[in-house]
């Protein structure tokens, strides 16, 4: 998972003037505004056949804890003390308490793959009537859940897991932000006051695992207050890497649990093979990055200091250790391929059924095998499709984030052609062509004439041409 580095540049934004919206990126891409009225009907039924009883389970303190503004509240948490331990309840919306299998609605959720979010609004994967109403973890609503319990020792490690259909209530919406200025300020919401705690020690075992990180700018594209758009480095507060690692213990547990029953689908990436690695570390070694003996990729990587230019050059050649991620699904046995190398261990994705859609087909397997009953047909049936449908969707998102950032950095820069800014090299090749980042305004763009990845240089903007969402560079 992308850490932000601090340092220069940390808030530096860049804005945009009258331009509003981002319609010729949703034109270009095909991307739908409005659902089918077929599937909102659906919404008005309710959906039968759902095996098991739901355990009551509103008296949990259970909070939701996501972006400011976030209405589309896939999962609550309550961390409790348990001896030496800790017991973590980890409730997700149940969105197949909403999904008639193989109606309207959920073919257009097979055809979107999951929820796209531009500046200007998002195209859900759900409609809002379930995502952000029905189906969602609001304050003070009784809502079916699928209630994750894990039983976690001293280190955090978990030594008992169970998963079940519930009804739960959600008492509090809380918020990155705020809940990272009551940390800082020595307070905490009772339900969340131990998950800085139990986020550490998930964090130091990541780091045992071997887990590669890669610690790169993140772009944000946001609104200026004036009608136009500007471009900032996203902050990642503490706390939202915390209750990251609430998450990834959970796709962990999942994955082990489908595993052990021969059946599921997992989110993968390959371990690289020893020769990127090798060359890697070579390439560190010219940039003068000390990585010790016998440390791993992801140690070597996370003991870098992110305001070095350097160690982010580096960070940017790391993203090779990466490649091929992708969705293995299997059934009548576990596949060759298991393991996911940015977190260290097997992985699948269950925690976020409102935006994505294969969360809600790896939570049915989970809950048929912690019951000792066969999976359903309906979800079984569907597991060959999902790295398809998956892995297109992801090919759209990447492509819309890439999109509305490259369309807010020429209409930033459409007026300062000419003008030079202080920059570092991320990519070299044949020490002519590459790639620079400016940290004011945050700015990731093609340069030419550079020396060598991890260079501070001087750079002049040569183009920025809104129409085309190209931005270009050479270094002065």
């Amino acid at each position: 998972m992308p850490r932000t580095p601090a340092g220069d540049g940390l808030g530096a934004a860049a804005t945009c003037g009258a331009e509003t919206d981002f319609a010729a990126v949703r034109a270009e891409l095909g991307l739908a505004r409005d659902y089918p009225a077929e599937a909102l009907a659906e919404l008005e039924r309710p959906v039968a056949g759902l095996p098991g009883r739901r355990r009551d389970a509103t008296d949990l303190p259970l909070v939701t804890l996501d972006p400011p503004g976030s209405r589309d509240l896939d999962q609550a948490v309550v961390l409790q003390r348990r001896r030496s331990g800790y017991r973590v309840h980890y409730a997700i919306a149940d969105v197949a308490a909403f999904v008639t299998p193989g109606g309207a609605l959920d073919a257009e959720a097979r055809r979107r793959g999951q929820t796209l979010y531009l500046p200007d609004g998002k195209v859900p994967l759900h409609p809002d009537g379930l995502a952000e109403d029905g189906a969602s973890l609001l304050p003070g609503a009784v809502r079916p859940a699928v209630l994750w319990t894990f039983d976690l020792d001293s280190d955090a490690l978990p030594v008992r897991v169970s998963v079940c259909r519930a009804i739960v209530r959600s008492t509090a919406r809380l918020d990155y932000r705020g809940v990272q200025g009551e940390l800082g300020l020595g307070v905490a919401h009772p339900s969340i006051e131990l998950l800085p705690e139990v986020g550490r020690l998930r964090r130091k075992q990541a780091a045992q695992r071997g887990a590669i990180e890669l610690g790169l700018p993140e772009q944000q594209v946001e609104p200026d207050g004036a009608g136009g758009w500007r471009l900032m480095l996203r902050p990642r507060p503490a706390v939202e890497e915390y209750n990251a690692e609430i998450s990834l213990l959970t796709g962990m547990c999942a994955a082990e649990m489908m595993l052990s029953a021969g059946t599921g689908v997992l989110r993968t990436v390959p371990d690289p093979e020893p020769d990127v690695v090798a060359g890697l570390r070579r390439s560190a070694d010219r940039l003068g990055v000390h990585w010790p003996s016998g440390t791993s990729a992801g140690g070597a990587l996370a003991a870098l200091p992110a305001d070095r230019p350097e160690a982010l050059a580096v960070h940017v050649a790391a993203a090779r250790l990466l490649r091929g991620a992708g969705y293995t699904a299997f059934d009548g046995g576990a596949p060759a391929q298991t393991g996911h190398a940015g977190i260290g261990a097997a992985y699948a994705h269950v925690t976020a059924p409102l935006r994505r859609l294969v969360d809600r087909f790896a939570a049915e397997v989970c809950l048929a095998t912690a019951d000792g009953r066969d999976v359903p047909r309906w979800a079984r049936d569907a597991l060959a499709e999902l790295p398809s449908a998956m892995g297109g969707s992801d090919r759209v998102a990447a492509r819309v984030e890439r999109a509305c950032i490259d369309q807010v950095q020429a209409w930033s820069l459409a007026h300062r052609v000419g003008a030079e800014f202080p920059a570092t090299v991320l990519r070299s090749a044949n020490g002519s062509a590459g790639e620079v980042y400016i940290a004011d305004p945050p700015v990731i763009a093609p340069c030419s004439g550079v020396p060598g990845e991890g260079s501070r240089v001087r750079v002049r903007l040569v183009r920025a041409d809104p129409d085309t969402r190209t931005v270009a560079f050479e270094v002065a």
